[in-house]
């Protein structure tokens, strides 16, 4: 399938500093812009803007990326589930990943997370696809936010319906070892029903519970 990318940018001030929020970005763009360094919930910040870089550069792999004048202070990602995962079992073109959401420590609380998830989803660039993100708690700075593992859930829901994801149910083993795990998903208009029932299928393993 074409997976249709059409460049979306916008401006925030957060305490008299500039901030633009713009993707999907190219390789080329992000190679072009430093990473903060306290972008590292899910790898080294160098290593982690090569992740970005690679993912940027694939068919349907999309960054969406906040930044003051050269240097990444937040990102999103969408791209295909890994292949080890359950999630790529249907062999679902349409089905997309929201992979990571990071802003730095001194960004939060700006509305940044949420511009950077609703500029994604703007001029309907993803309304052929379903969109899913898998919520873990071992993955959530429950230290650094202060919050409980309940209070980042609900603020994780509450940012990902912004755009219309809602809690699905599921039998994946990882997202049941824990109540605060949870999958949300987002249905484009422009999803056919045979892809729902493929991922219907995909979501659940033990077929009496489907």
């Amino acid at each position: 399938m074409e997976h249709r990318k059409i460049p979306v940018s916008h401006s925030l001030e957060h305490n008299g500093q500039l901030i633009t929020v713009q993707g999907p970005l190219s390789p080329e763009c992000l190679q072009k812009l430093d990473i903060h360094a306290d972008l590292d919930a899910f790898r080294r910040p160098q290593e982690q803007k090569e992740a970005l870089i690679e993912i940027s550069g694939l068919p349907e792999g999309r960054v969406i990326a906040a930044f003051t004048s050269d240097m990444i202070i937040g990102y999103v990602t969408f791209h295909y589930p890994d292949e080890l995962e359950l999630w790529s079992q249907g062999g679902m073109e349409d089905l997309i990943e929201l992979g990571a959401i990071e802003v730095a420590d001194g960004y939060r609380g700006s509305g940044l997370g949420k511009l950077l998830v609703s500029t994604a989803f703007e001029e309907g660039q993803l309304e052929d696809c379903i969109v899913f993100t898998t919520e873990y708690y071992w993955h959530w700075d429950l230290k650094g936010s202060g919050l409980t593992v309940w209070e980042y859930r609900q603020m994780m829901e509450k940012l990902m319906k912004t755009v219309d994801m809602v809690w699905y149910a599921t039998d994946d083993p990882e997202i049941c070892s824990h109540p605060a795990n949870c999958l949300m998903v987002r249905m484009g208009r422009d999803v056919p029903l045979s892809s729902r029932e493929t991922f219907d299928r995909v979501r659940f393993r033990q077929r009496f519970m489907y």
